[in-house]
């Protein structure tokens, strides 16, 4: 592996981390909000990444993939919820589990602004100094923090996409739903060996990559 490989990993790394802690901050934030001070009581409630991060998911299993160059994906501790304590359960167990995709939309916007006002694209550590590593840092943050809202947006238990559409669906067919909870995980990898994963990821994160400015 090149030094600019490992510059690289390092910058994905970093932006990994922000991107999962302003994730899971971002769940805690909106179910305090709506009536449930669990995570909040607990010190979730911040963009320090050591309050979320989980030993495998934010840290080994992410240096696992720039060693096998699978693509970068990982995981945070997740935000306790008591959906009892929320003002208007069914409601705003909706509105928490969307909380932290959609602030992983608003990064990947943010960044895609700023990398438009950036002399540098395709983002490249080629270019001159601290120019060619912010240029890697934004364009790393679109494409980490769109895969992330995506990739959340399966809707799968318990996945965040699962939660929304388990809030959505009407009581008698949540319960039903709700039954796949325990076979959520294997479901996704008996998806991500066969290749249907990609087909549910893939599509919806070039339509979302296009609409943003200067991609």
């Amino acid at each position: 592996m090149t030094d600019i490989n490992l510059a690289q990993a390092f910058i994905a790394f970093l932006v990994l981390l922000f991107s999962l802690t302003v994730h899971e901050s971002a769940h805690a934030l909106t179910a305090d909000r709506l009536g449930d001070p669990t995570a909040r009581l607990l010190g979730r409630v911040s963009l320090n990444p050591a309050v979320h991060a989980d030993l495998v998911g934010t840290v080994i299993f992410p240096l696992l993939t720039f060693v096998t160059g699978v693509p970068l994906i990982g995981w945070a501790k997740p935000v306790p919820v008591s959906t009892a304590k929320l003002r208007h359960p069914r409601r705003d167990q909706v509105l928490v589990a969307a909380a932290g995709p959609a602030s992983n939309l608003v990064l990947a916007v943010a960044a895609a602004v700023a990398l438009s006002v950036v002399p540098v694209f395709p983002p490249s550590m080629a270019a001159p100094g601290v120019l060619g590593a912010l240029g890697v840092l934004l364009g790393r943050a679109v494409q980490i923090n769109v895969l992330l809202a995506v990739f959340n947006l399966i809707p799968i238990p318990p996945l965040d996409g699962g939660n929304v559409l388990f809030g959505l669906l009407p009581p008698r067919l949540a319960a039903s739903f709700d039954r796949l909870r325990p076979y959520g995980f294997m479901l996704l990898y008996a998806l991500m060996l066969l290749g249907g994963l990609e087909y549910l990821v893939a599509p919806p994160y070039r339509l979302l990559v296009s609409w943003l400015p200067g991609w």
